[in-house]
């Protein structure tokens, strides 16, 4: 369970989040809409650690990682996929999850080093990262250079990178920006089957309303900082305060 209570970030005198109290469980995927400049980003970055909250917090499992950095919360299990992939480029594709895998792994090597403990925990890594390679269709391309991969292969190595890390919650901001048409269904497909595993939680950050209504269970919208509505993604869509909010389009007097 990941939750925010009261969490708000001021700069200055603009309040950019204000007060956002929410709770998201495993198996479900809740979307995060509205206007630009609503705090979405911002609200991202508050739970993943980029930004210190103002005030507030952020649990997961009844953890307080309000105060940790981000590579700690990183450990405690929060994924953040970023707009822009943060990967090795020179190294190759297998080379990059090896690594991920490595820096959770409990193996022989912490116990002291010997050849066959180093021969044997290089074994197990690369076994674990090829399986998660093939988890997202990427083993072909494992000797791939990572800087040669087609932006849509670079967005499934990164939640490659996530599973790798041992991440119950998957935070994708955009995950189909800068995508052509070829490459975003390979992502959404990959989201799809993240869906599929119950002990994870995901939170979309999407504009594209036609992937929201398919892949969402619940929508929060935000707007001003504010959460104004949270709810099945037919009743949200369909209300007042998301019409004039995040369409623009006022309630017509009755």
């Amino acid at each position: 369970m990941l939750e925010t209570r009261n969490l708000t970030i001021r700069f200055g005198g603009h309040v950019a989040v204000n007060r956002v109290s929410c709770r998201f469980a495993p198996g479900t995927l809740t979307a995060i809409v509205g206007p630009n400049g609503a705090g979405k980003t911002t609200y991202f970055n508050l739970i993943s650690g980029q930004l210190p909250a103002t005030e507030g917090e952020v649990l997961l499992d009844g953890q307080d990682l309000s105060r940790l950095p981000v590579s700690a919360r990183t450990r405690a299990g929060l994924g953040r996929a970023f707009q822009l992939t943060n990967l090795f480029p020179n190294l190759s594709v297998l080379e990059n999850v090896r690594l991920a895998v490595q820096a959770t792994h409990d193996g022989p090597h912490r116990r002291g080093l010997n050849l066959w403990s180093i021969w044997s925990d290089h074994r197990v890594l690369t076994e674990r990262a090829e399986s998660i390679l093939a988890t997202v269709a990427l083993l072909p391309k494992a000797a791939a250079p990572v800087a040669s991969l087609p932006h849509g292969d670079q967005r499934k190595l990164e939640v490659a990178l996530l599973m790798a890390l041992g991440a119950k919650v998957f935070l994708f901001d955009e995950p189909t920006a800068g995508m052509n048409a070829a490459e975003a269904p390979v992502i959404l497909d990959l989201i799809r089957a993240l869906k599929q595993d119950k002990t994870k939680t995901i939170l979309l950050v999407e504009h594209k309303m036609d992937v929201v209504r398919e892949l969402a269970d619940r929508i929060i919208v935000l707007h001003n900082g504010a959460l104004v509505a949270d709810g099945a993604p037919a009743e949200v869509i369909a209300s007042a305060v998301v019409q004039e909010a995040y369409l623009g389009v006022a309630k017509e007097a009755a």
